[in-house]
């Protein structure tokens, strides 16, 4: 797969939300316990490079506040934590994890990103006419209270093609979402391994 570097490969990323930028300032109580994370081994390896693993950080991505898919229900919120991931090439990744005040809290934050992942795609096209983006959805998972996998593929006029693979996992009063971009369409995306690693993300957050 060919490596795609400057502003074309970050526009591209963008259109899905997916671009890693900048972070929000700490939040006041950053001294609160994180849930568990992924490490870099846990997620599905990449053909020819190793994962890199960044600081598990209190706050959110700035670019899930701009992000289609996912700002709505994980924008800003005090209890957020997250961690990024980077190959050598075109693949990058990241887990945010938010903790809720209570449990019926946290299960709406749960339902609200699936409702949200499943009509990203059409907001995407709404807010980008040079856009076509396609979801499929790939299940439920047992883990702990449960967790869903989804695959959003982007194509834009000028010739990019990007898959990102999502899953929204809860265990308790905590939500955790895992986010994985690349180059390429849903024949490339490592659902199986991808799935496993939702697992595994969902049985760290103890």
């Amino acid at each position: 797969m060919p490596k795609r570097t400057g502003a074309g490969a970050l526009h591209a990323l963008a259109v899905t939300g997916f671009a890693l930028g900048a972070t929000l300032p700490t939040p006041a109580n950053a001294a609160a316990k994180a849930p568990g994370f992924l490490a870099a081994a846990d997620l599905p390896p990449h053909p020819s490079s190793s994962w890199t693993a960044g600081k598990v950080t209190a706050g959110a991505p700035e670019a899930v506040e701009q992000d289609r898919c996912l700002s709505m229900a994980l924008g800003g919120g005090s209890d957020t934590w997250y961690r990024e991931f980077r190959t050598d090439h075109d693949t990058s990744a990241r887990q945010v994890s938010v903790q809720s005040s209570t449990t019926a809290a946290a299960k709406g934050r749960f339902s609200r990103l699936n409702k949200d992942i499943k009509s990203c795609a059409v907001r995407i096209e709404k807010a980008d006419p040079e856009a076509e983006a396609t979801l499929k959805d790939y299940g439920t998972l047992p883990a702990e209270e449960g967790a869903h996998v989804y695959g959003l593929h982007t194509v834009t006029l000028w010739g990019a093609s990007d898959i990102r693979l999502l899953s929204v996992g809860r265990d308790g009063r905590t939500v955790t979402v895992v986010d994985r971009g690349q180059l390429g369409g849903f024949r490339d995306a490592p659902v199986k391994a991808f799935k496993k690693t939702t697992v595994t993300a969902v049985h760290k957050l103890h």
